[in-house]
């Protein structure tokens, strides 16, 4: 069984969508980041960074003592490596799907993350601001349609962890100023994707666990307020 600390983020649909791709056995703890949960004692002794999501994987492979993941790039390596699916087993295959992972977590996630923020939630209108993480955003979109468009159906052949980061941050793309029309190998892989039975189970269980998706002027204080002192 797989403790999973979630909340209804890209990044918390990651590990959904391969929970329910895999079928392992977990069981959602909600971690309702507009509320503050993420800085319970509890939870931060499982994710240092009170972020979500996380994992206790309480039957790790070759027993012991459970294994507390956090972040969600370690997350999907970590249930890749043990369930030895969602990842090629040869050399140069697993590298390429982890050079597609990395991309993601390093690229796309923190510069469309930014995207969301100055487009949608900061306080006042700046334009500078908007334009750069619009147009890097299209940047990394661009890598990703270019890379795509030699007929592979995923991004590295077989569906994989690659995927499964990537698409919850393509899955907003209206929301970040893009045009899926301007991106057509990355349009019909989005809809492949998008069309998987878990992809759909994930998304579907999101709107069960999150019923209310709001950001208030509160949660707003909460999620964008944090600096040192919020750690020490």
């Amino acid at each position: 069984m797989v403790d999973f600390y979630y909340w209804t983020t890209p990044n918390g649909h990651k590990v959904t969508m391969f929970l329910e791709e895999t079928g392992l056995d977990y069981n959602i703890k909600p971690i309702n980041i507009s509320r503050g949960e993420q800085f319970d004692p509890e939870f931060l002794k499982i994710a240092p960074n009170n972020r979500i999501p996380a994992i206790v994987d309480h039957h790790p492979a070759g027993g012991g003592d459970p294994i507390r993941i956090f972040e969600s790039g370690a997350i999907l390596l970590y249930l890749a490596d043990k369930t030895k699916t969602m990842i090629p087993q040869d050399l140069r295959g697993r590298n390429e799907c982890l050079q597609w992972l990395f991309w993601q977590m390093g690229g796309l996630g923190p510069m469309a993350g930014q995207n969301h923020h100055f487009v949608q939630y900061a306080p006042e209108s700046l334009p500078y601001a908007i334009e750069r993480y619009v147009k890097e955003t299209s940047r990394l979109y661009g890598v990703l349609n270019k890379h795509l468009s030699d007929g592979r159906a995923y991004i590295c052949g077989d569906y994989s962890i690659a995927d499964m980061a990537a698409y919850p941050w393509v899955f907003p793309h209206e929301k970040q100023r893009q045009n899926l029309s301007q991106f057509p190998a990355l349009s019909s892989w989005f809809e492949r994707v998008k069309n998987r039975p878990a992809t759909q189970k994930a998304y579907e269980i999101a709107k069960s666990v999150n019923v209310a998706p709001t950001v208030d002027h509160n949660a707003k204080s909460i999620l964008f307020g944090q600096d040192a002192k919020t750690v020490i």
